[in-house]
This record gives C-alpha cells, structure tokens and sequence, in this order.
C-alpha cells in the first residue's frame, strides 16, 4: 500500500512522530500522554529515585523492567497510583506499558511502513505513582525500513533496511515482543497471579485501540491493517473487531484487565463482562 504521508525526509522517525501528532490534534494531549514529547530523548537514566518524585526526569532503561527488581518497583507504584489489589494492579499496569510501548511501532508501521525498534536498549521509561503513571521514550533509535524506502538512498544512520513487508512485521514482532514484552511478562507473572491470556488480552486490545485512534485511512484498510498486526503477534483472536459507521473501530475484548475491581469500579466499553 502506498504510504499516506510523505517519507523523504532524512529523519527516520519524522512521519512516525508527525502521525502521533496528528493523533494527539484530533483526540487531544491526554492520547499521547504516555509518549515523551518528540518521542525521542538525549536525556540519560539517573537511577535515582524508585519512581518520579517530581524533582528528578527518574528515567530508567527498560531493561530493568525485565528484572524482578525492576518489575517490583513498578507494580508497587502501580499499587499506589490506583490503590488497588496487587494482582488487579499489575494488570492494570501491564496494560498502560504495553498499549504506550506498542503505539509508535504499530503506528509507524500502518502510516509509513517504518518501525521504530522498541527493544528495552532503546527505550526509556519513567513511572509515577500520579498521572500519567507512565512515559516512554527513544534513546539513540534504529528504524526498520523497507528497502524501497526512499530514505535508504541517503545513506541516513540507524536504519534496519528490510525486503518486504512480512519481514518488517516479523521485525515489529521480535523487537516488541520477543525482545521486550515476553520477558517481562514472565517476571510479571512471576509476581503477580495473572494469566498469560489476560495480560495478552491488554496487548492486544491496545494495539486495536492505537490503530483505531492513530491510522487515519479508508475503514476497511484500517480493519485489514490492523488484523495483520494481530496476527503478526498471535493476538488476533483475543479481540472482536469491526468497522464503526463514523471511523474507527468497533473493539470488543474476549479477556478482562480488571479495572472492574478498583475501588471505583470501572468497566471499559468493550470489556468481555459487559457483553
């Protein structure tokens, strides 16, 4: 499919990150809440503080979310955030970090064909036990391109030039999930009583979400996209999905993230109870 905007610019990640914006101008500041400004950062990890204090950026490579300390000073300021049981509160943390770390790839890859590599080397997170609870950002990113890419003929640094696009779904699936979402759900897992199928429920939910709210396309092509990406990463029977009459998605989820169980309950619109 041809791109929807334009990809001669020398900046790898430029139509990524224009796409996002548009997202945020039409759903507002809070869609992209969880992206650091620019989606990508200079700014180095200073390991001071077990979750922002305010006082500090609290940056922290990703790869430490996939270390049982790590993970455990994650889910104790999720526990806080939402005043939640520890299970309910790791899920609910799962899905936060899973929908934000998932949006540029799946975005990059519907909009322009490019994927940023979101492997934890590459990633920063800060978490917070106040809204947002959490951003994400890039440090020194690779892109995956096709080699029909107009891009590749500048020579630009950091780039992963790939031959077609089920090679560049492959890469989407082993740097997102193989790399960094399916270790750390094993050490979430670890500490929490969680199914596997549950938290992939949210991974899969969220990326039907992003597309719906950040592809802008034809209805149909957006529903085919968006299946392909499922399937890509074997989620594509964990959600429902259909065509909206005013754009989008219609979602239904076959799992529950169990926001249900808050002290302010909460049922999502395509929560699996509500059906």
């Amino acid at each position: 499919m041809t791109a929807l905007i334009s990809r001669t610019t020398a900046d790898p990640l430029a139509p990524v990150i224009a796409s996002l914006a548009r997202m945020g101008i039409r759903h507002g500041k809070a869609s992209l809440q969880g992206l650091s400004t620019g989606l990508v950062t200079a700014d180095l990890p200073t390991g001071t503080a077990r979750f922002d204090t305010g006082r500090t950026p609290g940056w922290r490579n990703a790869g430490e979310l996939l270390t049982a300390d790590g993970v455990r000073d994650w889910l104790d300021a999720a526990a806080g955030r939402w005043s939640a049981q520890p299970h309910a509160a790791a899920a609910l943390a799962w899905k936060c970090y899973s929908y934000w770390l998932a949006l540029p790839a799946v975005i990059g890859f519907a909009t322009s064909r490019r994927v940023p590599l979101m492997t934890p080397d590459h990633v920063l997170v800060r978490f917070s036990e106040r809204q947002p609870f959490l951003t994400l950002a890039l440090r020194g990113p690779v892109t995956a391109v096709l080699a029909t890419d107009p891009i590749v003929a500048t020579e630009t640094p950091g780039l992963l030039i790939v031959e077609d696009e089920d090679e560049l779904l492959g890469v989407l699936r082993r740097s997102l999930v193989d790399a960094h979402l399916d270790p750390m759900l094993d050490e979430v897992r670890k500490q929490a009583r969680l199914s596997r199928r549950t938290l992939w429920g949210s991974v899969a939910s969220g990326i039907s979400y992003a597309m719906s709210r950040g592809f802008v396309a034809p209805p149909d092509i957006v529903l085919d996209t968006t299946h392909r990406v499922l399937d890509a990463l074997d989620a594509d029977d964990l959600v429902d999905l259909a065509v909206r009459e005013q754009g989008g998605l219609d979602i239904k989820r076959r799992t529950c993230c169990l926001a249900f169980t808050l002290p302010t309950p909460k049922v999502c619109s395509g929560c699996c109870i509500r059906q």
